[in-house]
């Protein structure tokens, strides 16, 4: 039963898929909070399926007591529109990581509102704007969320494509421009997966004069270089692993193996360069702090994007023709998406289809 019965809308009730503790979900319907005035409502089209869904949903981040709806790459069409937004109803749209902040601490304006105290991430999360009531997310027909967090898709990115740009896209993005990525500059990528073939293709985009992807194997060897990777590394080859020490400037970390050398891979990381933590572990890092000391190597961690670049990157998605390389599902086989997830055979993003395209 909701606690939160006193910022539902029961007029209408939303449908989607929902876990509560594993990893296979249920049909669940919920009655979303009243359309407040800077808020749309999106009939989904297409919703991608991101890692940070798996942990949720298994518990890996946490155990989880009701009911949840994940997905944080949403897109669809407007169907309703508070009178103070600035979107209005047949938009195609989408939305990410986030549904709202608060617009006036320190954080967000400063462009970091992922950071706001008061921000709302797009499930298993409260709203903190003083109307209450629980975030849902996109594995669903549809979802209600602050305006000011949900963006027009460009009209040369189809909406199947625009879906993993929401969180894979902006979570590569924002850190590779935070950081100076571009020409005179070395960049590393470890993990070829959903976040690491985006951060391959933004670093080549952004002209750095060294793309390199970093991975365990080398079955992707090939494939990182039509994503515009000039090197590639195994993680694994001693001899590659010895040539590339120290030279790059930024290394991006999308994954990492359970038993990963944190000290060989900082030994890739440049004196004074950064390593660039994207990957949530559900258990604690180790490593010595002679591995930064030494060299004044840094680690830092990375959230997703505010929403101004979250604008800007779409429009560089746009301008400069990245796309996720994706493989597309029906929501209705959402349990038969996420196992494939889990084995790790998609190249490299699936993204679940509702079927509403059809009528836009």
């Amino acid at each position: 039963m909701s606690t939160f019965k006193a910022c539902e809308d029961h007029s209408v009730t939303f449908n989607g898929w929902a876990s509560t503790g594993t990893a296979e979900l249920k049909q669940w319907g919920y009655h979303p909070r009243p359309l407040g005035p800077k808020d749309v409502e999106i009939e989904i089209s297409h919703c991608g399926i991101c890692g940070s869904d798996i942990h949720t949903m298994t518990g890996g981040w946490g155990a989880i007591k009701e009911e949840v709806i994940v997905g944080h790459e949403i897109v669809g069409k407007v169907v309703a529109a508070g009178a103070e937004s600035h979107h209005k109803v047949g938009d195609l749209v989408g939305a990410g990581a986030m549904v709202d902040a608060c617009g006036e601490c320190k954080d967000c304006k400063a462009g970091f509102d992922q950071l706001c105290l008061n921000r709302a991430f797009t499930y298993n999360d409260l709203f903190k704007d003083g109307r209450g009531g629980k975030t849902y997310g996109g594995y669903a027909d549809r979802v209600r969320v602050n305006g000011e967090y949900v963006f027009t898709i460009p009209k040369n990115i189809s909406l199947a494509e625009a879906a993993p740009l929401l969180c894979a896209g902006v979570t590569t993005y924002s850190p590779l421009i935070q950081y100076g990525a571009g020409p005179g500059k070395s960049v590393g990528v470890i993990g070829i997966g959903g976040l690491g073939h985006m951060a391959i293709q933004w670093a080549a985009a952004l002209k750095c004069d060294e793309v390199v992807a970093i991975s365990t194997s080398d079955s992707k060897r090939e494939e990182s270089k039509k994503l515009g990777a000039t090197k590639f590394v195994n993680s694994k080859n001693e001899e590659e692993m010895k040539a590339a020490a120290q030279s790059m400037d930024i290394i991006i970390c999308t994954s990492f193996a359970k038993d990963a050398d944190w000290a060989a891979l900082l030994s890739l990381v440049a004196n004074n360069g950064k390593m660039v933590l994207l990957a949530l572990p559900e258990t604690p890092l180790s490593i010595g702090a002679g591995a930064f000391i030494q060299r004044q190597v840094s680690m830092v961690g990375s959230l997703i994007g505010g929403k101004k670049i979250v604008r800007e990157m779409l429009d560089f998605a746009s301008e400069h023709n990245v796309r996720p390389w994706i493989e597309t599902m029906p929501m209705s086989d959402c349990n038969a998406a996420i196992k494939h997830v889990q084995e790790g055979r998609p190249r490299y993003r699936v993204v679940m289809e509702t079927g509403a395209e059809s009528k836009f």
